[in-house]
């Protein structure tokens, strides 16, 4: 079952992932524990594209591996994650991530 908007902004479970959008869209941070950088990235289906990173099947991250979840935000509307995350990838963006995430990174 997945959580999704029907069109009529009601969100229900359904049995039907392929006809229905995804409920929540999520920018997330992951920290290399081979190199301890930082990874910011955008998805509808967080604990698949972690896999992913997790087996080598993305490019930008292969070499990098493993990496730990160390925050993400859930949001409703897709473009308010990819705003998020383009402004994170800014560099004020990582003041702002070094600032929220300050024990994390310690």
């Amino acid at each position: 079952y997945t959580l999704v908007a029907c069109p009529k902004a009601v969100y229900t479970l359904v049995a039907c992932p392929n006809k229905c959008e995804p409920f929540m869209f999520y920018v997330y941070i992951l920290q290399s524990l081979k190199d301890n950088g930082l990874y910011i990235g955008y998805t509808n289906n967080l604990k698949k594209r972690f896999s992913e990173h997790q087996l080598g099947q993305s490019f930008a991250t292969k070499p990098r591996r493993p990496f730990k979840l160390i925050h993400y935000q859930a949001f409703v509307s897709q473009k308010d994650a990819l705003e998020t995350e383009k402004y994170l990838k800014t560099t004020r963006g990582w003041e702002r991530i070094h600032r929220m995430l300050e024990n994390t990174l310690k």
